[in-house]
């Protein structure tokens, strides 16, 4: 399902076509296929929103498995969260405002559904070269140089999310954890906290990755950082989103978590 305006799109696609924008002063693509062995809804949402000529928004919601409307809630949390966006000034210093409101927003919203339905979110703004990430759950926000250095990697909400972080639980290890699937932080809970990250100034070269753990579940970092770095970032979306794709349909002695899969790569111009 894709929803599209002047300013922005939601994209919620069964298939595995790659979506590409430029702006001025940077260029994006955008992925979202759903899980392989699965007929339902796609829970995954993606939305890009051109705020003006030197800003914009990017985001991922994924719905929780496992609960009654997963897809409703993370096009819900889009869709408030850039209708907030668009309330704003255009331009002005007011854009984090506008994300914190809107990821709040969204919460509440999510909650009036009262079906039990959560997602997590992950956002970036970008603005003059630089980026701001936010996020709530296990969506992931990664940039890196194209020679491979990690600038940034958010944490994850969750309990082998924070064991990593902390240095408890050697991340090869966190692949294969029986409770990697347990979230700690979701947009629909009434104690929903949003982290926010540092501003990162992004070099030319530089790629900042958006995905659900759709990717990061099946994939190492290493494995989405050379991936993801060098060459066309269509072709280098298409390489990491294609290996996540094999793993969830089994290779013997690799992680394997069959999911719904969303990615957006952006890189300045």
């Amino acid at each position: 399902m894709s929803i599209v305006s002047n300013h922005q799109f939601l994209l919620r696609e069964e298939k595995s076509d790659i979506l590409s924008q430029k702006d001025v002063l940077w260029e994006a693509c955008s992925f979202s296929r759903r899980s392989p062995f699965k007929e339902t809804y796609n829970e995954d949402a993606v939305g890009i929103i051109h705020v003006d000529d030197e800003t914009a928004v990017f985001a991922i919601a994924d719905g929780c498995g496992g609960m009654r409307g997963g897809e409703q809630a993370s096009e819900i949390a889009l869709q408030v969260l850039f209708d907030s966006i668009e309330r704003n000034e255009s331009g002005s210093e007011r854009m984090r405002v506008a994300i914190l409101d809107g990821i709040e927003h969204a919460n509440i919203a999510v909650q009036d559904l009262k079906i039990g339905a959560a997602c997590t979110i992950a956002v970036v703004e970008y603005h003059r070269g630089s980026i701001r990430p936010y996020h709530v759950g296990d969506t992931m926000i990664l940039v890196t140089g194209n020679r491979g250095r990690i600038c940034y990697q958010s944490v994850c909400h969750s309990p082998v999310g924070f064991a990593v972080e902390s240095g408890m639980l050697a991340a090869d290890d966190a692949m294969h954890h029986v409770d990697r699937h347990i979230v700690s932080n979701v947009v629909g809970d009434s104690r929903m906290r949003i982290e926010i990250g540092p501003a990162v100034k992004l070099s030319r070269r530089d790629t900042v990755v958006i995905a659900s753990d759709g990717l990061f579940d099946n994939l190492a970092i290493e494995e989405v950082v050379n991936g993801i770095r060098k060459g066309k970032i269509a072709d280098a979306l298409a390489l990491v989103t294609d290996l996540a794709h094999q793993r969830m349909l089994g290779v013997e002695g690799q992680p394997c978590k069959p999911d719904d899969l969303s990615v957006i790569c952006i890189r300045p111009v």
